[in-house]
């Protein structure tokens, strides 16, 4: 069970609850707070100009709202801004938000009353997630756009995802004989204003680079073992007198993975005597995107390891606005909502997770081109050259999939379009970000699925299988449940994406 409000949450948190949809507790330490957060907020806000509580939102914040009017005025914040357009965010990303705004809004800084987190754990605990559109948001004052629709479904109106179908939300509150929340004081404004949206998203896409950095540097592995690779590229001597982690940490694994192989060779053994050939038949040393990959992968390592850092931290933070602090007995207006932390670090993601994709591209390139490698047919045909076609139609799969990759990396933390009269005047466009993000991910795991199969068919080729690293053994067994290698011509979209599912999603959702 994941307890809401007992201690930080981690990424891990995540991993082990997403992965096995545990139910959610709240401390009830943490309730208490609430309880005395909104207390003091209820008498403090009478008679004071208090932001979205007597007040317009906005640039609508100089008009002052009527005592009357204070309730009805959060119904209509939620309602006006449940405008999101395009696809509908997997039931996966909804719910990984819903515990990010839970877990924001059990700080007790945000006047709200305990009726909404009680109502956001059944939710999750029901398997209830509301119907929220990918576009909208621009990261400022938080993910106003999808949290408005997450609000519309806590009043019991808009839809939800229930048990495989979508329905009305009212209609599964009455199924489940919950009640919708009713507004107290400001509970519209607290839910709306925050970062859960590109927070959780964020989490996420932190969980499948993870993924998709592991299994680079199996493919990493692999090929340095086909290739009859030196050692020395990924021994301690040469990588410790650089002093990144992320480049250490990826030789360590890279020797753990091909220990014990009988194919990558001994630079002392092969060329560190006396050669008199003037052309030298063995190969002095490897293309760049076998011999540089710690030099390439470490970085990245290193970038994740931060922005889980920063994501970590955003989400054990408390990110509305106004701040009610009962302990002090103040409101303090600012914009905790700004989405910039999340922002930066997901376009700092994606670009590492794009050039991942296209170390794996180049990578794959060598596979196909017999030029180059010197020991395989062209694009790995075991069949008739000329009649029959291998991996060519698969590579241009690859080489797409990786150049739009490319392309959707430039950062959306330089997007800023100023927008509501130019009160959000500079954003962050972090839900954007995060989403764009998940699609590099995505793109990646796609091209690593296709480099595996085609590490599977070089293998196969060259008959080498038993020469490899007991580690790697197990991972071509492992593949080839799934995968063999070919000769005939046959249709490959289906095994692509089963060797993506393998990898990359049975492994962790």
């Amino acid at each position: 069970m994941l307890s809401i409000g007992k201690k930080l949450l981690e990424l891990n948190d995540f991993v082990t609850h997403l992965s096995a949809q545990e139910s959610v507790s709240i401390d009830e330490n943490k309730l208490q707070d609430i309880r005395s957060n909104f207390s003091f907020l209820e008498k403090f806000a009478k008679d004071k100009v208090i932001y979205g509580i007597n007040t317009g939102f906005g640039p609508m914040a100089q008009y002052k709202i009527s005592d009357k009017d204070r309730v009805q005025l959060q119904y209509n914040l939620i309602r006006s801004h449940c405008s999101g357009t395009g696809a509908l965010l997997p039931p996966l990303f909804v719910r990984a938000a819903m515990i990010a705004r839970l877990n924001s809004l059990i700080q007790a800084r945000s006047g709200i009353h305990e009726e909404l987190i009680l109502l956001l754990r059944d939710l999750l605990n029901h398997q209830i997630t509301p119907i929220v559109y990918e576009h909208g948001g621009v990261g400022a004052s938080g993910d106003l756009v999808q949290l408005a629709h997450l609000s519309l479904c806590l009043i019991g109106e808009g839809k939800v995802h229930y048990k495989g179908e979508i329905l009305p939300a009212y209609q599964v509150f009455q199924q489940l004989q919950l009640k919708p929340l009713s507004i107290h004081i400001r509970e519209g404004l607290a839910i709306m204003n925050g970062t859960s949206f590109m927070t959780g998203i964020a989490l996420i896409n932190l969980i499948q680079a993870k993924k998709v950095l592991h299994w680079a540097v199996i493919a990493t592995s692999l090929i340095t073992e086909i290739t009859e690779s030196y050692d020395d590229f990924f021994s301690v001597e040469l990588n410790e007198v650089k002093w990144h982690k992320g480049q250490n940490n990826i030789a360590k694994k890279i020797r753990e993975q091909v220990a014990g192989s009988q194919l990558v060779k001994s630079r002392i053994q092969h060329l560190y005597k006396k050669v008199d050939d003037p052309v030298f038949e063995e190969k002095v040393q490897e293309y760049y995107s076998i011999r540089c990959v710690p030099q390439i992968l470490g970085p990245i390592e290193d970038t994740l390891e931060l922005a889980e850092k920063i994501v970590v931290e955003e989400l054990n933070s408390v990110n509305d606005n106004p701040i009610v602090n009962h302990e002090v007995e103040n409101v303090f207006h600012g914009g905790n909502f700004h989405g910039d932390y999340v922002a930066l670090e997901m376009d700092k993601v994606k670009i590492s997770i794009a050039k991942l994709a296209m170390l794996s591209e180049r990578q794959l390139n060598y596979l196909m081109n017999h030029k180059i490698n010197e020991k395989l047919p062209p694009f790995l045909n075991k069949g008739v050259l000329g009649l029959n076609f291998g991996f060519q139609g698969v590579q241009f799969t690859a080489t797409s999939t990786t150049a739009e990759a490319q392309t959707l990396s430039y950062p959306m933390y330089l997007h800023s379009i100023p927008n509501n009269n130019d009160n959000q005047d500079i954003v962050s466009m972090g839900t954007n970000a995060a989403l764009i993000c998940n699609k590099v991910i995505d793109n990646a795991s796609q091209v690593l699925a296709i480099e595996l199969m085609a590490l599977v068919q070089a293998i196969d080729i060259l008959n080498i299988k038993d020469k490899l690293s007991k580690a790697n053994q197990q991972v071509i067994d492992q593949l080839q449940q799934t995968f063999l290698a070919f000769t005939d011509d046959q249709p490959q979209y289906e095994k692509i994406q089963q060797i993506k599912d393998l990898c990359f999603i049975n492994t962790g959702f």
